[in-house]
């Protein structure tokens, strides 16, 4: 029996070739945990679908939830908690909660719990709501790198929840009343330049329950140059989309350094067992005032993480911005949940970008050799083999004990009388 403990505490610690495990949910009143979705940032008087998209994708790699499960979204304040009905200005509707339209009111925590009668999981998100006179664009926006010369063409970002059949995108170029020209709902430039950075917004209006709700976005777009000076005169050839942008609105890069990579450093492997799970952080230092509008995100083979190979074991989530002493650092997460034969030498390239510039760091996936495992496993069963088989000839050969005899010894010369 000890022999057998040994074997079997050996294969589970090193995790045995073939044997899938999954990363294990912090619990929290009784309910498991999900890492916290990627903050929303929106502006009053707009629809605002607000999703758990990480949530969701757990329960989806866990099979925990089936299709029919019902869900609970409620919004934390402080110890008490409000939950929704399917009617109202605010309203949930299966899995998403609907603004229609959202006040600033509305800014806080919201958590999508799943529960049946024996398990419990529950997300979060955060939501921020500014009101149109105090909106912070730095939050707000989307970042946009471009160098001088290419050609960039914007979409509208974040409208996948939203019915947009039908729908005129109209595009405004910083704080200009008069729309650009759409060019199929996105915007392009031929060929940028320097006096075309700045606050690009796309609104549109979207039909919900038949009734009419305006949704806009911001994009920042950042164009870097050889001479950050330099002011080009813009054509104003009504015929393109640039006729309409003005060189005063060039936007400086210069005084915000770009984000740092800290971990993992260029050229990192990262080795895991065959059947085991992987947890990746990226870590980027970057100045606080641009923290939040800093993109960071994980490639798998320079592909998005949904559009890989690993999109059923695979995850990017749990964002996170901490102040430090010096600056702000910003992480996100990857998860693998299992590592196959099919992710050897699989590049995982984590990206980090904002308007002060972008660096990317590339490591390696690589699995380990199970050999010394499987030595280990060999060497504690051969010896467990030997002891059982010591101990049965031992005790099948071993020297029979003569019995004791009885008897007594007479003196000499003893004599008995009568």
């Amino acid at each position: 029996m000890v022999c057998l403990a040994l074997v079997l505490a050996v294969v589970t610690t090193a995790g045995v070739y073939g044997r899938p495990s999954l990363p294990p949910l912090p619990m929290k009143d009784g309910c498991y945990q999900v890492s916290p979705e990627v903050e929303i940032f929106r502006v009053e008087g707009e629809a605002i679908i607000l999703q758990f998209p990480f949530f969701m994708r757990v329960l989806e790699v866990r099979k925990i939830a089936p299709p029919s499960a019902s869900y609970l979204i409620r919004r934390s304040n402080g110890t008490q908690s409000l939950a929704y009905q399917s009617q109202g200005r605010v309203q949930q509707q299966d899995k998403e909660l609907w603004f229609l339209p959202a006040q600033a009111a509305d800014s806080g925590q919201y958590s999508c719990t799943y529960r049946n009668d024996t398990y419990c999981v529950t997300g979060s998100i955060m939501l921020y709501v500014y009101e149109s006179d105090s909106a912070d664009m730095n939050k707000l926006s989307y970042p946009w790198m471009a160098s001088e010369g290419e050609q960039v063409e914007f979409y509208c970002p974040s409208l996948d929840c939203f019915n947009k059949t039908g729908s005129l995108i109209e595009w405004y170029k910083d704080s200009s009343p008069t729309p650009l020209k759409p060019d199929r709902g996105t915007l392009m430039i031929p060929e940028v330049r320097r006096s075309h950075a700045g606050l690009y917004t796309c609104s549109l209006t979207v039909l919900i329950n038949q009734q009419p709700y305006k949704v806009s976005r911001v994009v920042l777009l950042q164009v870097q140059g050889t001479d950050p000076t330099s002011t080009p005169t813009v054509s104003k050839d009504s015929s393109t989309p640039e006729a309409d942008l003005h060189s005063s609105s060039t936007m400086s890069t210069a005084t915000i350094g770009p984000p740092v990579i800290v971990s993992p450093i260029n050229g990192t492997i990262f080795e895991s067992l065959h059947g085991s799970r992987l947890e990746l952080m990226c870590q980027v230092l970057t100045e606080c005032q641009v923290a939040e509008s800093t993109v960071v995100t994980w490639l798998i083979n320079d592909q998005s993480v949904e559009e890989s190979y690993l999109d059923r074991r695979g995850l990017q989530g749990g964002r996170r911005v901490t102040r430090l002493s010096k600056g702000c650092q910003v992480e996100t997460r990857l998860f693998i949940f299992l590592i196959t034969e099919e992710d050897e030498k699989t590049e995982l390239k984590c990206v980090a970008q904002n308007r002060g510039g972008r660096q990317d760091v590339i490591a390696m996936l690589q699995l380990e050799d199970s050999t010394f495992t499987w030595v280990v496993v060999a060497m504690v069963t051969i010896s467990c083999f030997l002891l059982v088989v010591s101990i049965f000839f031992y005790i099948l050969f071993k020297p029979k004990r003569k019995k004791k005899m009885d008897y007594f010894l007479a003196r000499q010369n003893s004599s008995f009388s009568f």
